[in-house]
């Protein structure tokens, strides 16, 4: 048997499958037969051997590329992250807030102005808690409506045989909707089972109020109770503060519900939350019980070292990209041909964006003797396109000479300012990165395209090599049964043919 060696689509060689062929033919009219199949995929992969390796060739480049379009968009975005805090002045803007002692902590916002002011908190903000006189644990209290309210938000509860126990009230008034802000505990004492209701919020105006319906029944009227409130007094020199207190003879005020009261520089002020705002401008204080009883320093300050931090991590990002930029362009000569360049070596995208950025970075902010850059508050361009900072000098120029630092990063002309209205065009959709990304998207897809296109080619070659060769070796298997049976009657070379003898 004659057989036709399978080869790569990349190597087969046309005019030696042709040869291989003729050779098969050859071998056909002698009496053997050919490997048909073998035959048809050398000619088929040689046929469109060229075809392939372009497609396969230009697919990879193009993946290639959109990865490192895509890697290139990432630190892009991050960079633009980074800067954008200092792009808007907020960062430049922040303050802090801090308390000398304990109990007083602050937040500072938009409006906050640097000082020192002194607070003194005479209590903290309370929430009213009640309990019930004693009750049967298992006893039925009657039937009606019990209606709770606190601060102007009620609810309304049907009490029936289902929850009519001090249990089910409980129950009930945890799950009912619409709950204003009423929580309900069982506390068993010696004399029987208590109810505890305790108001969610703070502050003397949300104290509670049970109103049951009817009033007439075997103890479910024992649980109305109203809130009122006693004014602030003074005796002795020592104030007791406005707070909640309750009128029913049924209930006992375990906690009253207060308004913290406190003073700033010498202000007195309330709040019915321990989250204090409004009071001082820009700033937002939170108390607690150990703060009771204490005069301390709040100081309201610029926050540098959330300043430094940003400035740090905007260097970081920049750096992130010039590393990047730098990888994706490199040119390594110890590399085979064709795998030398970085994917986006000599691109004209990428060698614009770097162009802008290191610009952007570069040069300085103002003009005259009032012109400022990086450098000026200690972070310096290196030999790479990186930036290197001395975290002293940022330090410095922000504890020392924050109007440098405010001039440098102003939200107008300043260096991230800049930066991002750059970054904000390259990333836009329709930018050049989404423009190129597109482009390479639609270039594989039309690639794949050519690829299915070309593998049914490559299936109708195929299948019509393997028609004609099947017949070809058909016929050729004919002709040489036709020559043995030729010889055997009329004799060969060196033989005589059956009719040799006859006369």
């Amino acid at each position: 048997m004659s057989t036709v060696a399978t080869t790569s689509a990349s190597t087969v060689d046309p005019n030696s499958a042709v040869q291989q062929a003729a050779q098969s033919i050859i071998s056909g009219s002698t009496n053997s037969s050919m490997d048909v199949n073998s035959l048809v995929t050398a000619i088929v992969n040689a046929k469109v051997a060229g075809q392939t390796d372009a497609l396969t060739s230009k697919q990879t480049k193009d993946n290639t590329q959109l990865t490192a379009v895509g890697t290139l968009k990432s630190v892009l975005s991050l960079l633009q992250s980074a800067a954008s805090s200092l792009a808007d002045g907020t960062t430049l803007n922040a303050f802090t807030a801090t308390g000398s002692g304990k109990g007083l902590t602050g937040t500072a916002s938009t409006g906050a102005v640097a000082g020192s002011y002194a607070v003194s908190v005479s209590n903290i903000a309370t929430s009213q808690s009640i309990t019930s006189g004693a009750f049967s644990g298992t006893a039925q209290l009657g039937t009606g409506t019990m209606n709770l309210s606190i601060g102007g938000k009620s609810m309304s509860i049907n009490v029936d045989s289902t929850n009519n126990t001090l249990a089910g009230i409980a129950s009930a008034i945890n799950s009912g909707t619409g709950n204003p802000g009423v929580t309900a505990t069982i506390v068993n004492g010696t004399d029987g089972a208590h109810l505890v209701l305790r108001s969610s919020s703070t502050g003397q105006t949300n104290g509670i109020n049970v109103s049951v319906t009817p009033t007439t029944d075997n103890g479910l009227s024992n649980l109305n109770v109203a809130t009122t409130y006693t004014a602030a007094t003074t005796s002795n020199g020592v104030t007791t503060p406005a707070q909640t207190a309750v009128n029913s003879s049924n209930w006992t005020q375990t906690t009253a519900g207060m308004d913290a009261n406190f003073t700033i520089a010498g202000t007195a002020a309330t709040s019915s939350t321990n989250t204090v705002t409004g009071v001082l401008t820009g700033v937002s204080l939170t108390l607690t019980a150990d703060a009771v009883g204490t005069t301390q320093t709040l100081t309201v300050a610029q926050d540098t070292t959330g300043q430094q931090t940003a400035i740090d991590g905007f260097v970081t990002a920049y750096n992130n990209f010039i590393s990047t930029a730098s990888s994706l362009t490199a040119f390594d000569s110890t590399q085979t041909a064709g795998s030398q360049g970085g994917a986006l070596l000599g691109d004209s995208m990428m060698n614009m964006i770097r162009n802008t950025l290191s610009s952007t970075i570069s040069k300085g902010v103002g003009v005259g003797a009032s012109q400022v850059n990086l450098a000026s508050i200690g972070i310096t361009l290196q030999p790479d396109g990186s930036l290197k900072t001395d975290e002293n000098a940022l330090k410095a120029a922000l504890t020392s000479n924050p109007g440098t630092v405010a001039s440098l990063f102003n939200s107008t002309t300043g260096v991230a300012a800049t930066l991002n209205t750059s970054l904000t065009s390259f990333l836009q959709t329709g930018g050049i990165i989404d423009t190129r990304t597109s482009a390479l998207n639609a270039d594989l897809k039309s690639i794949a395209d050519q690829q299915t296109q070309l593998t049914a080619y490559t299936a109708q070659l195929t299948t019509s090599y393997n028609a004609q060769f099947t017949a070809l070796n058909t016929l050729m298997s004919q002709m040489s049964n036709q020559s043995s049976y030729l010889t055997q009657l009329f004799g060969g070379t060196n033989s005589a043919g059956a009719m040799a003898s006859n006369k």
